[in-house]
């Protein structure tokens, strides 16, 4: 290469670093602790002007760092337990009794959702069981709170920089307020979606409904792979779409078990 040639490569490529490092300047900077929280949102916020309205900003400028939301991601145990101390902490049998009795009381919804998506009841009400004690605890988080905290903790800080987006686009649209309550990382209403989840896969109306849930819970499994007919057990075609729901193996084998003796199989 020719010394002019090498001029121009170096000039180039202090071009594309100084593009780069301006780009990064901007961005705002994760942290670990509480105490750069306050300027980073005040950096996202500027970044998000213009994207979503001014109702959605400020509902994001009234988020606290949630030392709990930290807390509970940090501590995540119960993931890491052999597939039958996890069954017994999360009280499978007494999710398989209570979702029969459900899938009784609850027929025609549940032929509906299966008409319609081709998932049968057992999975859903697994899940729903598993994510919320059917409806019972659905948490007393602040959901714009949480989600900014953990956006803004560099631990994941890219997937939930898409949750945070995506919230603040589900505040524009009346879905999420500056109020909504939830889990510890965001998650809403009977079978605890994600608020990207709740833009792709959300069926209209509250996921605080329970039928609302449910359809959007087997909407999100369609949206995956699911196929009206398979078999959901590991090795079968729609066990990936339990898989995608959560990437936790105890949880998947768990969701596949309990959904297939409320359908009516027999126990592992």
């Amino acid at each position: 290469m020719s010394r002019g040639g090498q001029l121009k490569t170096i000039a180039a490529a202090s071009l594309t670093a100084l593009v780069w490092m301006t780009g990064q300047a901007g961005a705002a900077q994760c942290g670990s602790t509480s105490a750069g929280f306050e300027e980073w949102k005040a950096q996202f916020a500027s970044e998000a002007r213009g994207r979503v309205s001014a109702s959605a900003i400020s509902a994001l400028m009234g988020t606290t760092y949630s030392m709990a939301t930290i807390s509970a991601d940090r501590n995540q145990g119960s993931m890491h337990l052999s597939y039958e101390q996890f069954l017994a902490r999360r009280g499978g049998p007494a999710i398989v009794s209570r979702g029969r009795a459900l899938k009784q009381s609850n027929a025609a919804l549940f032929a509906s959702i299966q008409q319609r998506y081709g998932v049968p009841p057992g999975p859903l009400l697994a899940i729903w069981g598993m994510e919320t004690g059917f409806g019972r605890s659905r948490g007393n988080q602040n959901t714009l709170s949480a989600v900014a905290t953990l956006a803004y903790d560099c631990r994941r800080s890219a997937y939930f920089t898409e949750q945070l987006n995506a919230a603040l686009t589900l505040v524009d649209r009346g879905v999420l307020s500056a109020g909504t309550r939830g889990s510890m990382h965001g998650e809403v209403g009977h079978t605890q979606f994600l608020p990207k989840n709740i833009l792709a896969y959300g069926t209209g109306g509250s996921l605080d409904s329970s039928a609302t849930a449910l359809s959007s819970t087997a909407n999100f499994l369609r949206g995956h792979g699911w196929r009206a007919g398979g078999g959901y057990q590991p090795g079968e075609g729609n066990f990936a779409a339990i898989e995608a729901w959560n990437a936790a193996p105890v949880y998947q084998r768990a969701i596949a078990a309990i959904g297939r003796q409320i359908d009516g199989g027999a126990s592992e």
